[in-house]
């Protein structure tokens, strides 16, 4: 599974570019504010229609344009396919071509380039609040079961009509009548959520072990461990026990949520936790260490896809080894093998003898004037400079 060919049209500071990437490493070079990881931004929404980064697609737009476009040209499931969005300022609705075909919505076109994206802020995912890492894993579950994402893009919107039904009853109390509908139906597909994140951390967990296992030597015990609501004893019972399960939650919380006018209970609470050798890690792990499990809990996730699927997401490493000390760097590096990477960096000096591949040097002295592209082929060891495509 590979990006072979990448073109983009009034996209963030792009004005008009196309760039053809090496199918194993790309290292894309430049300094700051000059678009390196708006690259990686459009790719990771070419295959999810998800940006890392803007809350509106209209954010994604260069400014002052009509529009702009995505359109990749993509190896995957044995055969060429093509991709093509089409992003609108304001609330116009976007638009999705899946090799010439339009389509409705992003779930139809899962799997046919998931990516698994690294950035600095990851290093300190195990610190930060639930939020973050209830994304980290949504993310990499989305891509791996398009039924996960439907179910949860369902459960969002069940969950947003509550919390209005919840905050409009002072004024308007006969809509209460509607709230047990809602709530059945969220606990129905919280259910569902449940039973996924249940198997694909118990899965992360052993894998990441086995990653920070050999980082460590051994030293330290890596255990993941999901927290869901309290009344489900066992995340892996069948979706009828779970639903129940959420159902006694609710209703010991229901007069909370009338008071409060607030959505207290179900998997949009969700954590995870990371301990090592019994020590909580966001309580008392160190930053080498948290950031260690990190690193285990990434590459653990690339590695539970390949295994599903007989493929490699493409793995996206945004300006993360410039965060890490020359072992982890190592650590990282020599774990990548296999599939398509995409990493951003200020300096190119030392990675192409590690790796190889192509590199692009992206400069921009101004962000919304279009930017030049150098491309070094070093996968030949020739060296050879060459410029970079224009359309």
């Amino acid at each position: 599974m590979n990006l072979n060919e990448l073109k983009l049209r009034s996209f963030r500071n792009y004005q008009k570019i196309a760039a053809q990437f090496d199918p194993g490493v790309n290292l894309i070079v430049g300094d700051n504010a000059q678009g390196k990881t708006n690259l990686l931004e459009a790719i990771s929404y070419l295959g999810s229609g998800k940006s890392f980064r803007a809350q509106k697609t209209s954010e994604m737009v260069r400014f002052q344009e009509d529009f702009g476009e995505i359109d990749g040209s993509v190896f995957s499931q044995e055969r060429q396919q093509s991709i093509r969005w089409i992003l609108f300022p304001g609330s116009r609705p976007r638009q999705l071509w899946l090799n010439g075909a339009k389509k409705k919505t992003a779930g139809e076109i899962a799997g046919v380039l998931p990516t698994v994206l690294f950035c600095p802020e990851d290093l300190m995912i195990l610190k930060m609040g639930a939020s973050q890492r209830r994304r980290f894993g949504d993310l990499a579950l989305c891509a791996l079961r398009p039924n996960y994402d439907a179910a949860l893009t369902e459960y969002n919107r069940i969950l947003e009509q509550k919390s209005r039904i919840l905050k409009d009853h002072f004024e308007n109390p006969g809509i209460l009548e509607i709230l047990p509908e809602y709530n059945t139906r969220l606990c129905q597909v919280g259910a569902l959520l449940i039973s996924y994140r249940a198997r694909f951390y118990d899965s992360l967990g052993k894998a990441a072990a086995n990653y920070h296992n050999q980082f460590s030597g051994g030293a330290e015990n890596f255990t993941l461990s999901y927290k869901t609501v309290s009344t489900v004893v066992d995340p892996f019972a069948p979706v009828p026990e779970l639903t129940q399960n959420l159902l006694d939650h609710l209703q010991s919380h229901s007069r909370a949520e009338l008071e409060t006018a607030q959505c207290l209970t179900g998997p949009h609470k969700d954590d995870f936790t990371v301990s090592l050798s019994g020590i909580d890690l966001k309580a008392y792990g160190s930053q080498g260490q948290t950031r260690t499990a990190a690193l285990s809990l990434k590459l653990a996730a690339r590695e539970i896809f390949q295994q599903d699927t007989g493929e490699y997401p493409v793995l996206l490493l945004d300006d993360v080894l410039s965060e890490l000390d020359p072992r982890r760097q190592e650590f990282v590096l020599n774990r990548i093998r296999g599939g398509q990477v995409f990493i951003t960096c200020c300096e190119d000096d030392r990675l192409p003898q590690l790796l190889g591949g192509r590199i692009f040097h992206v400069r921009g002295n101004v962000p919304v004037q279009q930017p030049f592209y150098e491309v070094w082929r070093t996968s030949d060891g020739s060296g050879a400079l060459a410029a970079g495509r224009k359309y």
